[in-house]
């Protein structure tokens, strides 16, 4: 999957999102799409680096200490 294939993920689920909203206006987008996104991300990058905290948060390309507080801030056990 290419970048252009995630970004037609993510479109196609915006334009879902909206479609569902309605005439309602959207409220703090933002958060909801990183939030929404990040949880996953993290999840699956930390299962494919089988639990190795250092290399995830290489891959990630962020600290491993804000790894570790995204991971609690998620719920994520290690």
């Amino acid at each position: 999957m290419s970048r252009q294939d995630i970004d037609t993920c993510v479109r196609h689920a915006l334009q879902q999102y909206f479609a569902d909203l309605g005439r309602e206006e959207p409220r703090e987008l933002l958060a909801l799409i990183l939030g929404a996104a990040e949880k996953p991300l993290l999840e699956e990058v930390l299962a494919r680096a089988e639990g190795n905290q250092s290399r995830a948060a290489q891959w990630l390309g962020i600290n491993r200490n804000t790894l570790r507080r995204k991971l609690m801030e998620h719920g994520i056990a290690p």
